[in-house]
């Protein structure tokens, strides 16, 4: 009988370890799609065509019907926002991770450095 919920304990174990891993892989993967979409985002603001000196009468002659530019900007700095808080969340569960663990145990789960793409 103690055999049986012994096992039962450790199964439950294995489960919360593979949902624990699940869980800060998809962050990782969330935080670099994100940090994708960032750099994409950037790639596409610096592409845009900016009027340099000698171009205000071709300018005066030309109507901007949709500038994306705004709205780039807007996406950028949500992203940001996002990427920000996704990797506060991955370093919790990592804090969480590793205070569970014990200091004298070693940690199943390394520490993965989060590179923010945020700008101070």
């Amino acid at each position: 009988m103690q055999n049986a919920t012994g096992r039962r304990a450790s199964l439950q174990s294995d489960d919360r370890n593979d949902d624990y891993h699940a869980v800060v892989s998809d962050l990782v993967s969330l935080i670099a799609h994100v940090q994708a979409s960032v750099r994409l985002i950037e790639s596409a603001i610096a592409e845009e065509p900016s009027l340099g000196d000698g171009d205000e009468e071709i300018a005066a002659n030309i109507v901007v019907l949709d500038d994306v530019t705004p709205r780039y900007a807007k996406a950028n700095a949500t992203l940001h926002a996002c990427n920000a808080g996704l990797g506060v969340a991955l370093h919790i569960l990592l804090d969480t991770w590793s205070s569970k663990r014990g200091a004298n145990q070693p940690a199943e789960c390394p520490r993965r450095p989060v590179r923010s793409a945020c700008r101070a």
